[in-house]
């Protein structure tokens, strides 16, 4: 071959592949868009946010929704309490039992609150993970009375709409779980005959496979369902699915570490999720990351806001991924259909073309993410490559009017001291004889559109990080009655402020007084936690009422580990129980005892537990009198207190102070 031959094929192989993209509406629209959305709960993930000084969370809470500004969210989704665990901690329902009824507790009705005060179009959604044990009757199951369930499924429906004025657009059934069509269809029916005939029901929050089939056999079940939702679907749907021809979301998603690959993953997915998928609405678990650091999945949110004691918050390369989108779209807007606005680029990424069909303003957003700086925590990623291009997109149809769009653009880099540029504004793209051409680097997200005002909103003076305080002490009684004691995180059971019309004014009170209806293998001893995931040596002290049914409570240090494996915990608890004796042990479930003996039991009196764990030495007290002195070889975690069982006990004046 000759050399000039040789030097064409190499300058050939070095330019960019160019492609040519047909962008029309002639042709028809493609599926309606609903929305980009992030998730609160599943569980206790937003826990710490609503602790936060008032300025910084005005702040955060802009960041999520306030309409171009920053990832403005379109779909809210809230998990619906059911006073158990469901992976970062517990939430607590609004029946704890069947004859009581309140809309106090907890943070989602004030989350949902606020987004809606910043977009009043926001769209509401819910799911349980957990329900009171009384759902079932017994049994375990939220199926076996499927009328009772879903009476307490539109009651928290009813609630929202009567104390808060929100209307709930979508409901689901239950989080990850093998779904029942009689239960689907009875809450159907129930959510109608309540007057919640425009509450649309999303199914099954688990996979497509299995829902999709049984819609399409069932006439019944196709009904009632508005939307087949599935969690982590890997940007695929199924045949059955598109079939059906319902609305398909990844209903959860995302799940992975919000940093530059984080980023990454999402705007992959947030792309195609509808070009491999055929799907509408994608929402994040979760929406922002704000519980302790060591707990499950930390900062696996679009933010992460997890130290209301130093206001600091982090704004994340997935917020401006999701305003990609979000900031030039809303819920109404349609698809262009496949191969004539929405596709895979020939040399890797893909595309997508949204137009509002009222004004037929369009949005493009383009995507180029590389295998490895997208991957999401779940499922596996195919192997496949992207290489630098150029693109050349035509437009047809109304599209062929445009003769200028506006162009947001994310760089992302991975080489070491290079810092990924998220959300720039760049020259507008003229479009000449009705197309245009871009150059696409790898690792780049591109929004062209007819649309402005968009802004990458931020806020001066971001507060610094620094660790839980060393020195801590509350005595519970600024709080409102039902509401729960702020940096305290349930991790089994349910804590709430209490009046208990004593002396000690307002206190602590564990209010779950039997096993709820299940999501993770809860511990039977319920226990919140505070501080530090690192503190090895601290001093930690509260006082306990002992209820008459309750039978032993506890004061820990060290506690290695909450969330879904709370049950494993180990650490250093230190128990009284009500017949007059005490013991210490190295777990949570209360057994490999370490030392014990005999306390004198007081009529109605409140005991006060102590422990001082520094190296391998633990005293532990009652009354401030130290009762035992043991060398104990263990960890590190965070101090806490709880019950040695769901029965209720009352917890007051606790302090802790770490040294070292």
């Amino acid at each position: 071959m000759e050399m000039w031959t040789v030097a064409l094929l190499v300058i050939a192989s070095l330019q960019a592949a160019a492609g040519s993209y047909s962008l029309d509406d002639s042709v028809g629209l493609g599926r309606r868009f609903d929305g980009i959305g992030g998730l609160s709960g599943g569980g206790a993930t937003s826990r710490l946010l609503v602790s936060y000084p008032e300025k910084q969370r005005d702040e955060i809470l802009d960041l999520l929704f306030k309409p171009n500004f920053g990832a403005s969210l379109q779909i809210l989704k809230v998990e619906i309490g059911g006073d158990a665990q469901s992976t970062d901690g517990t939430e607590s329902s609004h029946m704890h039992t069947a004859d009581d009824m309140n809309f106090n507790r907890g943070y989602e009705w004030w989350l949902m609150t606020e987004a809606k005060k910043r977009n009043p179009n926001i769209k509401l959604s819910a799911l349980s993970w957990a329900f009171p044990s009384w759902v079932g009757n017994g049994t375990g199951s939220p199926y076996t009375f499927p009328v009772l369930t879903s009476t307490y499924v539109g009651y928290w429906i009813l609630g929202a709409k009567s104390e808060y004025k929100l209307d709930i657009d979508y409901v689901g059934v239950w989080n990850e779980r093998q779904y029942n069509s009689t239960y689907i269809k009875t809450l159907r029916k129930t959510l109608d005959d309540m007057g919640l005939s425009s509450v649309q029901i999303v199914a099954a929050d688990g996979n497509f496979k299995d829902i999709s089939a049984n819609v399409q056999s069932d006439p019944d079940l196709k009904a009632a369902v508005s939307i087949l939702g599935a969690h982590y679907p890997g940007t695929n749907s199924n045949a059955d699915a598109v079939a059906s021809g319902k609305q398909l979301w990844a209903s959860e998603d995302y799940s992975t570490f919000n940093d530059d690959t984080g980023a990454g993953c999402w705007a992959r997915i947030l792309n195609q999720n509808y070009v491999n998928g055929n799907m509408t609405g994608t929402i994040s678990w979760n929406l922002i990351a704000s519980y302790y650091s060591g707990l499950p999945y930390y900062s696996d949110g679009l933010m992460t806001a997890a130290e209301p004691w130093s206001g600091n918050y982090d704004v994340t390369g997935t917020i401006w991924m999701s305003a990609h989108t979000t900031q030039f779209t809303k819920p109404g807007y349609h698809y262009l259909q496949h191969n004539h606005g929405a596709g895979h680029l020939d040399s890797g990424g893909s595309y997508v073309t949204l137009m509002d069909p009222d004004t037929e303003d369009f949005t493009i957003v383009i995507e180029t993410m590389s295998h490895d700086h997208s991957k999401c925590i779940r499922p596996d990623l195919p192997q496949y490559e992207v290489k630098t291009q150029s693109a050349t997109f035509v437009l047809g149809g109304s599209l062929a009017k445009a003769t200028m769009l506006s162009q947001w653009k994310s760089t992302l880099k991975f080489e070491k001291g290079d810092e990924s540029e998220y959300f720039q504004k760049m020259p507008s793209v003229e479009v000449t004889k009705g197309s245009f051409t871009l150059d696409l680097a790898v690792d780049t997200v591109i929004t062209l559109s007819t649309l402005k005002g968009q802004q990458k909103g931020a806020f001066p003076n971001i507060p610094g990080s620094k660790p839980f305080p060393d020195s801590y002490k509350d005595d519970f009684n600024s709080y409102d009655v039902d509401s729960e004691a702020k940096y305290f995180a349930d991790q089994s059971g349910v804590f709430e402020i209490v009046d208990t019309r004593s002396s000690h004014a307002k206190a602590m009170r564990q209010v779950v007084t039997s096993r709820p209806i299940t999501w993770c293998s809860d511990s039977n001893n319920p226990i919140t936690i505070l501080g530090n995931s690192t503190w090895q040596d601290v001093t930690v002290q509260v006082s306990v009422f002992l209820e008459n049914g309750s039978k032993r409570a506890f004061v820990a240090a060290r506690v290695d580990r909450g969330g879904c494996g709370i049950l494993l915990a180990q650490g250093i608890y230190f128990w009284i129980d009500a017949a007059g004796y005490w013991n210490m042990t190295s777990n949570l479930i209360g057994a490999d005892s370490i030392a014990f003996g005999k306390y004198e039991v007081k009529e109605n009196t409140w005991y006060t537990l102590g422990l001082t764990v520094k190296g391998v030495m633990v005293e532990a007290s009652i009354d401030e009198k130290m009762v035992t002195s043991q060398t104990v070889k263990t960890g590190k975690g965070f101090v806490g207190f709880g019950m040695g069982g769901f029965y209720p006990g009352v917890f007051d004046d606790f302090s802790m102070t770490a040294t070292g």
